[in-house]
């Protein structure tokens, strides 16, 4: 009789069953080894094949966010001539000279001059180190107090948060422009501390209530139970495993108010109870140009241009930066 062929050379099932139960590790073993090498590892980890972390995920999807590309790039351009405001503009923003009041566009002042003779290019550029100042400042501060008090609330509950929610909902209660022209009528200082001041007082409630409910969210988890039930400390268990998922809310929230300060600065500005000269200011500009708008208004165009631009720049940011911290929107 013709000796018959093995399975392999038509179905290959010869080779497993030849094989027996070495061959079959053998194959586990390679496909194992190939799924290792495959770059990036499969949907939801990192390259080493470990998962990613929310953190991870948000800063990816962020890089491929063109909002946020192009509103970081404005920011830091902005951040940039704040601090260093001679790089693009080379004059005095308080040298004026009333001879050339409301002139027009001239060469080497491309934004003409306002009602005192002002050069408009040089005051609009160092108004830009006022409004991100006051802006940040406020926005650090407000973080800061609010999620402590917010986080202390929701994690602890009890009398401490029934008594921070009433204080909260009496300073919701007070419209911020009315309190800001009670509150700021009465400093005489042109520095921005009493404006920040304001801004933290009346700003923090928002912060608080966010990160109290995240913070009522987080410790209902059963990592935070395990670790209660492993004898942690509150203090260990605030810092280590709540904080850091709870966090997310509050820098969205804080990110998008950033660019709500700066304008409610240049608000109270305008009002003249906020900065007042010689502080250079959008809002200052602003409400000096406002009487001038029919014969001169370019004094109104470029200082408005740029407050808008500013405060656009960073609610766009801090949209980039919820969708990229949201998990629903994956």
């Amino acid at each position: 009789m013709p000796e018959q062929k093995p399975w392999d050379e038509t179905t290959g099932s010869g080779a497993i069953s030849g094989a027996g139960a070495g061959g079959a590790m053998d194959l586990a073993m390679d496909e194992g080894t190939t799924l290792e090498k495959t770059p990036g590892g499969p949907e939801g980890t990192g390259p080493t094949g470990k998962p990613r972390s929310l953190w991870s995920d948000a800063w990816r999807d962020l890089r491929r966010n063109p909002v946020f590309i192009i509103s970081g790039l404005v920011i830091l351009f902005l951040v940039i001539i704040s601090i260093w405001p001679s790089l693009i503009a080379d004059q005095d923003p308080l040298d004026c000279d009333l001879a050339k009041a409301q002139e027009g566009s001239q060469p080497g002042h491309p934004f003409g001059f306002d009602g005192q003779g002002c050069d408009v290019y040089t005051r609009t550029v160092y108004g830009a180190r006022t409004s991100v100042a006051v802006g940040v400042l406020s926005t650090v501060g407000v973080s800061l107090l609010g999620g402590v008090l917010g986080g202390l609330a929701g994690f602890f509950g009890g009398a401490w948060d029934a008594v921070l929610s009433r204080i909260t909902d009496v300073f919701f209660g007070i419209p911020v422009v009315l309190g800001g022209l009670v509150f700021l009528s009465v400093v005489t200082s042109s520095t921005v501390w009493p404006v920040i001041g304001f801004i933290v007082l009346l700003g923090w409630p928002q912060i608080a209530r966010i990160a109290r409910g995240s913070v009522i969210t987080a410790k209902q988890n059963d990592y935070v139970q395990a670790a209660r039930a492993l004898g942690a400390s509150n203090s260990r268990m605030m810092l280590r495993h709540i904080t850091p998922n709870a966090i997310a809310p509050v820098i969205v929230v804080a990110t998008i108010a950033l660019g709500t300060y700066i304008s409610l600065e240049a608000t109270l500005s305008f009002l003249g109870v906020g900065l007042k000269p010689p502080a250079v200011s959008w809002g200052i500009d602003i409400s000096a140009a406002s009487q001038y708008i029919r014969n001169a208004p370019h004094m109104l165009l470029w200082p408005a241009g740029a407050l808008a631009i500013t405060v656009l720049a960073f609610i766009m940011l801090g949209d980039a930066v919820r969708d990229a911290l949201d998990p629903k929107l994956r």
